[in-house]
C-alpha cells in the first residue's frame, strides 16, 4: 500500500517542475547551478591537490624509481563521476549537473568531467515516469532513501534537491548516503531547512501558509500537497542541527551556502579519504 506522501507526490508529478519554478520565480534553477558549479570546482581542486601530493612524492624518490613509476604515455582523458540523484523527482539536479560537468573545466587544475549514466532515485513512480521525455541520460529506480539496493562505495557524488525533509528519518538517509559513497566523494543537500531567522519566519509562517497552498492548488488542484510543503520545512531540523546530525554521521561540513536570505541553503558534505 502507498504512504500518503508517495501518493501525494505521484499526484502532483505531472505539474511538479512548472510549479517549483514558478512559486521561486525560478530562483530554483539558479540554486541547483550554484550547487553543481561549487561541486566541480571542489572537485577539481582535490584533483589538483592529489596531483601535487603525488608529485611531491616522486620527487622525493631517487630517480631511477621515480622513472621506473612514470607510464610510457601519459594518460589524457575524462574524470569519470558516478552520479546518485537521490530523491531525485524528475531529474532536474542530475540533468543540471551532468550539463555543468560536461561543459568543459576552466581549472588549470583539472582535465575535463564525464558523468556515467546517472541513476536517479525516488520512491515515487510518477516522478520518475516523468524523467523519460527528459531523455536525460539516467537510470530510473524506485527506491528507499534510507535502505538503498546499491553496494558500498558505489557513487563519487550523491544530490538530494527539496527531498532530505520528505523522508521519515533524516539521520537514516545519512547514514545509508554515505555507505554508498566513495571515500572523497561528495553529498550536496539543497534543501528547505527549519526557519530561524525573523525573515524566514515571517515567510514560512504567515507568507507561505497563505499563497503557496492557493497557487497549488490553481496550478496542480492539489491545496493539501503544498500546504504539506509548508508544514514539512516548519517540521524539519535548522540547517545548524542537520550539519551537527552529518558530522555525527561520519561527513566532514565543506560548506554551507544561504540562498536568498535563507529561503532555502546548499550545504556540501564530503565523505573522508580515511574513510576508504
Amino acid at each position: 500500500m502507498k504512504s500518503p506522501v508517495r501518493k501525494m507526490f505521484d499526484g502532483i508529478a505531472s505539474r511538479y517542475d512548472f510549479l517549483n519554478h514558478f512559486l521561486s520565480c525560478y530562483q530554483d534553477v539558479l540554486w541547483r547551478r550554484y550547487c553543481c558549479k561549487s561541486l566541480k570546482k571542489m572537485m577539481a581542486a582535490d584533483m589538483f591537490t592529489e596531483k601535487s601530493q603525488a608529485d611531491e612524492s616522486r620527487d622525493e624518490m631517487p630517480l631511477e624509481k621515480s622513472i621506473s613509476k612514470m607510464p610510457l604515455e601519459m594518460p589524457r582523458g575524462l574524470n569519470k563521476v558516478r552520479l546518485l540523484d537521490l530523491c531525485g523527482g524528475t531529474g532536474d539536479f542530475a540533468n543540471t549537473f551532468r550539463k555543468i560537468f560536461e561543459s568543459g573545466c576552466k581549472c588549470e587544475s583539472a582535465r575535463d568531467f564525464v558523468v556515467d549514466p546517472a541513476v536517479i532515485g525516488d520512491f515515487s513512480y510518477g516522478m520518475l515516469a516523468e524523467v523519460k521525455p527528459k531523455k536525460i541520460d539516467a537510470h530510473a529506480v524506485q527506491l528507499d532513501a534510507m535502505k538503498m539496493p546499491f553496494a558500498e562505495g558505489q557513487f563519487d557524488v550523491i544530490l538530494n534537491g527539496f527531498g532530505m525533509r520528505n523522508v521519515p528519518d533524516a539521520r537514516g538517509a545519512l547514514l545509508e548516503s554515505y555507505r554508498v559513497l566513495d571515500a572523497g566523494g561528495y553529498l550536496c543537500v539543497l534543501e528547505f531547512f527549519s526557519p530561524r531567522n525573523l525573515f524566514n519566519k515571517f515567510f514560512y509562517k504567515v507568507l507561505a501558509p497563505l499563497f503557496i497552498p492557493v497557487m497549488g492548488a490553481f496550478f496542480s488542484g492539489k491545496r493539501d500537497a503544498y500546504e504539506y510543503l509548508v508544514n514539512s520545512i516548519i517540521r524539519f531540523l535548522p540547517v545548524d542541527a542537520f550539519c551537527k546530525m552529518a558530522e555525527e554521521c561520519g561527513f566532514e561540513v565543506k560548506k554551507v551556502k544561504m540562498f536568498d536570505g535563507g529561503i532555502s541553503f546548499g550545504v556540501f558534505l564530503r565523505k573522508p579519504e580515511s574513510a576508504a
